[in-house]
């Protein structure tokens, strides 16, 4: 008997014991779509530098392409002493798997280099017809920090060395999707265009859905030199047979010059051995000179 009054008496404490409360749903109080959490997968970190040797026109030139790209890294002047390798470890202690360097020379002429870190390839351009967005003043303007549109010419996908330089283009020049410093819209388009054997480029700003669009600015154009299958270096893959160099261009320039010279004063020496003799085309330097002034006096008098 006592045996079944202990378990009924523990019967009866299970029944009243409470049982744990059931966890009630999240409230929400707004209709908006909840924001999931989005990863940065496209890490494109391109350095943007310069050598030392550049004129204020194209540094200008290097803080707008800087303006325009939210996903670049700044680095000091490089000093012309140095190589060009030195430049794959200044990528790896900055993080950055692209670099665009300018390099000038004597103060007038100024060269891009456009490389995929640390195993290329790596293009090197001559920069030709620069114009800043200072020189410009254009009506076109975009938020700082927006993705661009990259339009490319179609002659870039019939020719490998321009399928290549497109990619390359296409990798440095792109913002990244999701990126910190960017913003997630596209308000501007930039345009490569190949002409004359050069890249024509240019940005213009979207106005409208309609496809109206007003230039922003920078301008250049940029004529390939060469493509190298390393970074900065490595075996030649392609050589532009058109390109000629800017210092064998003036020198041309002032050989035509000296040419023009030399051809005038040879054909006047050619009109004075050919010109026929006679006393009808010889003068007298003092023959009557002074006829009418004394003629004039004599009648004031």
């Amino acid at each position: 008997m006592v045996k079944v009054k202990k378990n009924l008496k523990r019967k009866r404490a299970e029944v009243t014991e409470p049982s744990d409360p059931e966890p009630l749903p999240a409230v929400r109080h707004s209709d908006e779509p909840i924001q999931k959490k989005r990863k940065w997968t496209n890490k494109q970190r391109v350095l943007v530098f310069a050598s030392r040797g550049i004129n204020h026109r194209d540094r200008h030139l290097m803080e707008d392409l800087k303006k325009l790209m939210p996903h670049h890294k700044p680095e000091a002047k490089m000093e012309r002493s140095k190589t060009l390798s030195v430049i794959n470890e200044m990528c790896e202690m900055k993080n950055c798997n692209k670099a665009i360097m300018f390099e000038g020379r004597k103060k007038r002429d100024l060269y891009m280099w456009l490389s995929n870190v640390p195993n290329g390839p790596s293009v090197k351009f001559f920069v030709e017809n620069v114009s800043t967005m200072a020189e410009l003043k254009l009506t076109g303007n975009c938020l700082r920090g927006s993705r661009p549109l990259l339009s490319f010419d179609p002659t870039f996908n019939k020719e490998p060395h321009y399928s290549l330089l497109k990619e390359l283009l296409t990798q440095v020049f792109g913002v990244p999707k999701h990126h910190p410093k960017s913003q997630p819209f596209f308000d501007h388009v930039y345009t490569f265009t190949i002409l004359d054997n050069r890249i024509w480029f240019r940005n213009f700003q979207i106005l409208s859905e309609d496809g109206a669009l007003a230039e922003i600015g920078p301008r250049f154009v940029l004529n390939p030199v060469k493509i190298f299958s390393g970074s900065f270096g490595g075996l030649p893959l392609w050589e532009n047979p058109h390109y000629m160099s800017p210092a064998r261009y003036r020198q041309q320039v002032r050989l035509e010059a000296k040419n023009k010279y030399v051809n005038r004063i040879q054909q006047k020496a050619t009109a004075e051995a050919t010109r026929p003799g006679g006393d009808a085309y010889e003068l007298t330097p003092l023959d009557d000179i002074f006829k009418e002034t004394t003629g004039k006096r004599a009648i004031g008098r």
